[in-house]
């Protein structure tokens, strides 16, 4: 949006959530708390995302997010209004409007945030509320009203200095707020200090109303976007109410998932059309499924790329890639640098690191492969391992195309087996086996073929 600029509160220490790492870095459904403001703010087109930190929590914040968002360091504890002036050498001056938003409320969404926007802009309003209708507003500041216009409001009475709350419903504070910049640099000096000398953002609707400058609240789709997160119970809650949007999300995109409440969606996960997830299926991190695949049940997918009509069966993934066609298990496990191009199949009790197996090469039994080549339409055999550590360094083996290593098979690597060539049950393999020959024995050698 064209000279509006943003401000992410992430500066608070957090002290209830009892934990060294900052708050605002916790996770929901995999993804840090203080990533959901900034990726709404970019996708409403801020044109300028400034993050205002404590030093105790600059480094870490700044080792997560880089150079997609400027930095104020908020040096004291000085309260929200402190935050945002901490951020006004920065932007005084620049921007005709600045979106203000807390770094631990992950839940609010981007048509909210958008309607408050325009609302504010129409309207001109030197300042504008997201607010939220919910029937327990503990710990929330209520949106007092004009009684005679319900339009206005007056100012935000904080929780434990509202004497006329009810047990009902009650419009409250989102913590989220448009303003116009001129009016916000001026009279953030207007802001009185508490006896803690913290200042908060909240006072500036009443300074508003005091100069007759009306102040508008815009409630929220939803209730649950005003929540922020204080403790480890409230994160757990949210997590849980985002499992469900992001599961019911990919369900209306065309997956299909037969037990929903069993399964765990990441925030970042991409999944294609007529994919299935059966119970127990966890995807995570910056996974990437694609369509007409069958993942589960009690699949466990991180960090992962699969390809369009796979198969994963009770088995396990990270960092690992599957192209199209590509089926494993029960009980594989692909660790970091597996990968396995079109048509693959390994079956149970197989593990594979570091490793890449050619279109329709197959390793059906129980066996470790690590830090290989194994070439296409090769077959290895139940129990085959890759002896790929000396004790000091890491070796790669190498199987050829077609070739055909029998069970029990180690190869003791740096080693390489040739095209068309084949291994005996239980050969220990400490040379090279040439293109079509045969190797068999302990210490193996080459053979005749009978």
């Amino acid at each position: 949006m064209d000279n509006l600029a943003g401000i992410i509160m992430a500066a608070g220490e957090g002290s209830r959530m009892k934990s060294r790492t900052p708050k605002v870095l916790h996770r929901l459904c995999g993804k840090e708390l203080v990533r959901y403001p900034v990726d709404l703010m970019t996708r409403l087109g801020v044109e300028r995302i400034v993050v205002v930190v404590s030093p105790s929590n600059h480094e870490a914040i700044k080792a997560l997010l880089g150079n997609r968002v400027e930095y104020a360091v908020q040096s004291a504890k000085t309260g929200t209004a402190g935050a945002v002036e901490s951020a006004k050498s920065l932007l005084q001056g620049n921007f005709r409007q600045v979106l203000v938003m807390g770094g631990d409320s992950p839940l609010v969404q981007e048509g909210s945030v958008r309607r408050l926007i325009v609302g504010h802009l129409e309207s001109a309003h030197q300042m504008s509320i997201l607010s939220g209708v919910v029937q327990d507003g503990q710990g929330l500041g209520r949106i007092q009203r004009d009684q005679g216009s319900q339009r206005n409001v007056l100012g935000i009475i904080e929780d434990q200095l509202d004497e006329y709350r009810d047990s009902g419903e009650v419009e409250v504070n989102s913590g989220v707020y448009c303003f116009q910049g001129d009016w916000l640099w001026a009279n953030l000096a207007n802001v009185p200090a508490n006896s803690g000398q913290e200042r908060f953002l909240t006072d500036l609707a009443a300074i508003a109303v005091e100069q007759q400058a009306p102040v508008t609240a815009v409630p929220s789709d939803a209730a649950v976007e005003v929540q922020g997160v204080n403790n480890r119970v409230e994160l757990a809650r949210l997590e849980d109410v985002e499992r469900q949007n992001i599961r019911e999300r990919w369900m209306l995109e065309g997956v299909t998932i037969t037990d929903p409440s069993s399964v765990m969606i990441d925030a970042s996960v991409i999944i294609g059309q007529d994919t299935v997830l059966l119970p127990n299926t966890m995807l995570l991190g910056e996974t990437v499924i694609g369509a007409d695949c069958e993942i589960g049940p009690g699949s466990v997918v991180r960090d992962s790329k699969i390809g369009d009509g796979c198969r994963v069966t009770s088995s396990a993934l990270e960092e690992a890639v599957m192209e199209t066609g590509a089926n494993i298990g029960p009980f594989c496990h692909l660790r970091p640098g597996a990968h396995l191009e079109p048509d693959v199949h390994l079956g149970n009790f197989v593990e594979v690191k570091e490793s890449r197996f050619a279109a329709g090469s197959v390793m059906g039994h129980l066996g470790y492969i690590g830090d290989a080549t194994i070439g296409a339409n090769a077959n290895i055999g139940a129990g085959t391992i890759t002896c790929n550590y000396d004790g000091k360094d890491k070796h790669r083996s190498v199987v050829g195309q077609g070739a055909f290593i029998g069970c029990d098979t180690m190869l003791v690597a740096p080693v390489s087996v040739g095209d068309g060539a084949s291994t005996g049950a239980g050969a220990v393999v400490t040379k090279d086996v040439p293109a079509a020959r045969l190797a068999v024995g302990v210490p193996a050698r080459i053979v005749d073929r009978q």
